[in-house]
């Protein structure tokens, strides 16, 4: 994959049976509505740079959502600020929400989740950088392989020899943390399968965290994923799908006992509870496999921290147990995690 990674320390340890957290079988939640098709004409580089906080009109019902200029942009620098709103979408959501109010508490304001004059002014005097920037499509980021239609068959999707991006349009949006929609309406027409292209896109890099991880919180009912150093300060906040009634995640302590970067994804059924077929399977790995791009181990068999390979579903869809974040957001915590480190389900 042409996408730059975090360095991730590979750690040695027996890589536990995959399939209880990445089960492609999900009850969806409520999803956003849908991107109008002429989000294009109303969201432009200028309008996001240029974007000032104004309340939000609600989508008129039946109406697709349009994207915000404002939202776009608070979006990117809660992203760059490793509040994470998830896939950055200029829609806003709950994922959003969650950023704000964990941003909110960070910097002393009372904690209500919304985007308002203050979180505006907070988030642009804190960084008054270009939240959109130029981007060059090369031709490593065409090498692939890209796999058209990922199998949703578990059986078919183990014959590939990779499960990489669908198309090079899927993998510019993971990048650089947008949704398809977003990166297409703010370069109308452009050819993203063509090396040469010069296309905009959310200014936002794979940076590391400030410091070493020495303890993880993950919140069911919050859907989130709190991330503290040695001193208890915050170091990130991530939105997180975790665990559904069926398999709940577990509750109380557990420890990180190694990362896996780019793991296949095995299903056995003699291990899991839940009917995927009665022969073991092994998916190879690639950012389209069930448990994303890195796995974090925990002390619980089958249970652990990993991607995702549809991170518009993130915190909006339920899991078999584990915790899934975005792909760059599981690999940003990855590259800091040790063995060892507490992680504390509430």
């Amino acid at each position: 994959m042409s996408k730059s990674r975090l360095a991730v320390s590979v750690l040695p340890f027996t890589l536990a049976v995959l399939a209880a957290c990445g089960s492609p079988a999900e009850t969806p939640r409520p999803e956003q509505p849908p991107v109008a098709e002429t989000a294009a004409s109303a969201l432009n580089r200028e309008a996001v740079e240029a974007a000032v906080f104004e309340t939000v009109a609600a989508p008129v019902e039946g109406q697709p959502a349009r994207p915000d200029a404002a939202t776009a942009r608070a979006q990117i620098l809660l992203d760059r600020a490793n509040f994470s709103p998830g896939v950055i979408d200029g829609l806003g959501g709950d994922n959003t929400r969650q950023a704000i109010a964990a941003f909110e508490k960070s910097a002393g304001l009372p904690q209500d989740g919304v985007l308002d004059a203050e979180v505006f002014r907070r988030l642009t005097a804190g960084d008054d950088g270009r939240v959109l920037t130029d981007y060059t499509i090369a031709d490593a980021d065409l090498a692939g392989p890209f796999i058209g239609q990922v199998p949703a068959d578990l059986t078919d999707m183990a014959r590939l020899q990779t499960v990489g991006y669908a198309t090079p349009l899927e993998m510019l949006a993971e990048k650089f943390h947008m949704t398809e929609g977003l990166l297409q309406a703010l370069n109308p027409g452009v050819d993203f399968g063509k090396a040469g292209q010069t296309i905009v896109v959310a200014a936002v890099a794979q940076t590391e965290l400030a410091g070493d991880v020495a303890h993880i919180v993950v919140d069911k009912a919050e859907r989130s994923v709190r991330v503290y150093d040695a001193a208890d300060r915050l170091l990130a906040f991530y939105p997180a799908t975790i665990g559904s009634s069926a398999r709940p995640a577990p509750s109380g302590d557990l420890t990180v006992v190694g990362v896996a970067p780019e793991p296949n994804y095995t299903y056995d059924p003699d291990r899991v509870s839940y009917d995927r077929g009665d022969r073991k399977v092994i998916v190879p790995p690639g950012p389209n496999n069930p448990v994303g791009s890195v796995w974090i181990d925990l002390s619980r068999d089958t249970y652990g921290i990993h991607g995702t390979p549809d991170p518009s579903k993130v915190g909006k869809t339920f899991s078999s147990g584990c915790v899934r974040l975005t792909n760059w957001d599981a690999e940003q915590l990855a590259s800091k995690v040790k063995p060892g480190v507490h992680v504390t389900f509430r």
